[in-house]
């Protein structure tokens, strides 16, 4: 377990996060959710579609990330740092499956793979049916992208954020950040799952006034299947008998692998994003 996880899947980082509610705002002025059973029914039906996806997609990102900052392996690591120590960039050399840099990558220095943002970030794109979502998965990638460059500066995390001026999709964003930051794909993808389901809740205790002991009851209820959604979705280590160039940075998880990450549909999310946006009152972006 990295500590840097507990800062990505805190509330009080400062990206914007407390102010999108996940579809709950909506949901709540719809009557579909008015009690403790109504958002429990909520969470784990927004868990198994949005937050499996996010979860995927956080994932792809970390790795991919961990690998435009590697070193090669066997190769003595810039300013002396040790084995199973940080990087310059601060990545774990043990935080994801990494492969060798790419042919002519200078010794210790990140990959800018700014092809390689944007065609994972059209995977994210295209696996948001609402427009209104799309922005605000935007929205929330790029503040979170624009805090974590203070907090954890990164050639990686510049690399991202030039490959997608508009705003990287949010679980991408948080992919990258938790490389950077030496958590795993796994840790990632626990944190990404966390949030699907915090922030709604969130949103419905200051929107129903629920009791907020009664609504963590339901998030503690949840922690298994956030464990098995992180588990599920993480990679596993590369096939040694893999015949593709392991110096090719989208070798282990590119393009081919992308395109098979789940997709999962919430349909009633959707919708509920879209009369959101159209709201006349709206105490929350999304």
């Amino acid at each position: 377990m990295n500590a840097a996880l507990l800062l990505l899947a805190d509330s009080r980082l400062p990206a914007g996060g407390h102010g999108h509610s996940g579809g709950v705002e909506e949901a709540v002025r719809a009557g579909a959710i008015g009690d403790l059973p109504g958002l429990a029914a909520f969470l784990r039906g927004r868990l198994a579609t949005a937050g499996l996806v996010t979860a995927a997609l956080a994932a792809a990102a970390c790795e991919f990330a961990a690998h435009l900052a590697s070193d090669p392996p066997g190769a003595a690591r810039p300013g002396g740092v040790p084995p199973g120590g940080v990087r310059p960039g601060g990545v774990r050399p043990d935080a994801a499956p990494l492969a060798a840099d790419p042919p002519g990558a200078a010794s210790g220095a990140p990959v800018a793979d700014g092809a390689g943002w944007t065609r994972l970030d059209a995977e994210a794109d295209a696996r948001i049916s609402s427009p209104a979502q799309r922005e605000a998965s935007r929205t929330q990638g790029r503040l979170l992208l624009r805090t974590s460059r203070r907090i954890w500066p990164s050639p990686v995390l510049d690399a991202q954020a030039g490959a997608v001026p508009q705003g990287v999709h949010h679980p991408l964003a948080l992919g990258a950040v938790a490389a950077v930051a030496g958590c795993s794909p796994a840790e990632a993808a626990l944190a990404a799952a966390y949030t699907s389901v915090t922030a709604p809740a969130t949103a419905a205790v200051r929107l129903l006034g629920l009791d907020p002991v009664a609504v963590h009851r339901l998030l503690a209820d949840l922690a298994p299947a956030l464990e098995r959604i992180a588990t599920t979705v993480t990679p596993g280590p590369r096939d040694p008998c893999d015949p593709r160039d392991p110096r090719d940075p989208h070798a282990h998880h590119g393009p081919e692998v992308w395109e098979a990450l789940p997709a999962h549909a919430a349909p009633a999310l959707d919708l509920l994003a879209e009369r959101h946006v159209r709201a006349d009152l709206r105490l929350f972006v999304s």
